[in-house]
């Protein structure tokens, strides 16, 4: 399971044109799945988004995590995460999981991450085009991968 998360000031997600989520101060989350993930991957990434420590403390150091600050958080699924684009030009999306697979972790990762969040966790729609909008706060991006825990 891979996750790109991003430090917002701003974030919103539209759906024929209408908006259907939007945060102030918080995490947008890039969320793919492969086949192989598990309930086991869903706990290594909600502990590490919930506790990394981005958000910046009174002396403006990053020093506070988003429970720390009670922020807001957007997740958006995002089967793109695991191209590959080892030969030729045209990305390949072999690694990422069916919707069949997909959807049951996605809506358990939505789930857990909601059971540790004092503020409503907001989503995209699976498999929807989605547009995603966001004041990156930094610019802060980092990817965490629960295949390669360094």
């Amino acid at each position: 399971m891979k996750a790109v998360i991003q430090r917002v000031s701003k974030a919103s997600v539209t759906i024929n044109n209408t908006e259907v989520a939007s945060i102030n101060n918080g995490l947008l989350v890039l969320l793919g799945i492969v086949l192989e993930d598990t309930e086991e991957d869903i706990n290594w990434l909600v502990k590490k988004i919930t506790n990394c420590r981005i958000f910046n403390d009174d002396n403006q150091v990053m020093n506070l995590s988003l429970l720390d600050t009670k922020g807001e958080v957007i997740v958006v699924s995002q089967f793109t995460l695991h191209a590959s684009t080892k030969k030729g030009n045209r990305p390949s999306y072999i690694k990422a999981a069916r919707p069949e697979v997909a959807i049951p972790l996605y809506e358990t990762f939505i789930k857990n991450l909601q059971s540790v969040l004092p503020s409503k966790v907001q989503t995209g729609q699976f498999g929807a085009d989605m547009k995603v909008r966001l004041l990156n706060d930094g610019p802060i991006t980092i990817i965490m991968d629960s295949k390669n825990k360094e």
